[in-house]
């Protein structure tokens, strides 16, 4: 059986692929991550897209 990599995440499989995707395709810092998610509503802390 295979592990959920995303079952005691906080925020949603999609807010954190999103992340991750707009972090690696184009080379942003954590902040500007940050600031993406928050224009779409999704309130996440600097720190929290860094870890």
């Amino acid at each position: 059986m295979l592990r959920d990599p995303f079952k005691e995440h906080r925020f949603r499989r999609e807010v954190i692929l999103l992340a991750v995707r707009w972090y690696c395709r184009f080379l942003l810092s954590d902040q500007d991550v940050a600031d993406l998610l928050a224009e779409r509503g999704s309130m996440v802390d600097r720190a929290t897209v860094f870890r």
